[in-house]
């Protein structure tokens, strides 16, 4: 929660910069897991997931955005359509902390000082980095923390849809998969520890991905912009 309240603090401390116009808001969802342990489903939110966001407007076409997101990812080999692993019975939980940025991409012009509503599709992607607790399973099974974290780096792919919905309020809902460069999430790959590299299991060449799913709400403050320039 203390990260969320410094994204928050940080925003409201650049209100006198000049020219362009900032949105900041909330995030709210859930999030779901796609690895070696638990069900395969791309998109089937499992856990609540939230979290604030900031965006810099800087043309009608496209916005730089970072955000912070809370969410405890999930895997349960007994709700998989694999009967391999129905029949190994694994789960896992981890509490994860999310934090990105990057640049999204409106598919139509999106000016906020027009007289009339706007809505578009949009997409967003960038780099994210997610602290996540180490562990491994056992020879019998059992999960057994490492007393160790990690940094998950990642490439979000975002899709979604926004429309103003009054003079200083955005709504938007998205749904984001991340691709991590970690196979260390739900446990199958404890390189953290070599001396646990025995316990390895699953499709080595897979990395695990995660995928939030829910709304935005933005509020925006600023001068009024001026795009000429970029």
């Amino acid at each position: 929660m203390r990260y969320l309240i410094l994204v928050i603090f940080s925003v409201f401390t650049i209100q006198s910069a000049q020219s362009q116009i900032y949105e900041v808001g909330f995030f709210l969802g859930g999030s779901n897991f796609i690895g070696d342990v638990g069900a395969t489903n791309y998109i089937s939110p499992n856990n609540p997931a939230f979290g604030g966001i900031l965006k810099w407007n800087r043309s009608p076409r496209h916005s730089f955005r970072a955000s912070a997101i809370f969410s405890k990812l999930e895997g349960m080999d007994s709700k998989s359509d694999d009967p391999r692993r129905i029949a190994r019975g694994y789960s896992f939980e981890n509490n994860i902390v999310e934090f990105g940025v990057g640049m999204e991409f409106t598919f139509f012009d999106f000016d906020l000082h027009s007289e009339t509503s706007k809505s578009t599709p949009y997409l967003y992607t960038g780099i994210t980095t997610a602290k996540h607790d180490n562990f491994f399973f056992d020879n019998n099974g059992v999960l057994t923390s490492e007393n160790t974290n990690s940094w998950a780096y990642g490439i979000p792919i975002v899709l979604g849809f926004k429309t103003t919905t009054a003079d200083d309020m955005i709504l938007g809902f998205e749904i984001g998969a991340r691709y991590t460069f970690s196979d260390e999430i739900d446990g199958s790959m404890p390189d953290s520890d070599y001396r646990q590299l025995h316990n390895s299991f699953g499709n080595t060449n897979s990395n695990d991905w995660y995928v939030f799913t829910g709304i935005t709400l933005t509020f925006t403050f600023g001068k009024r912009p001026c795009y000429c320039n970029f």
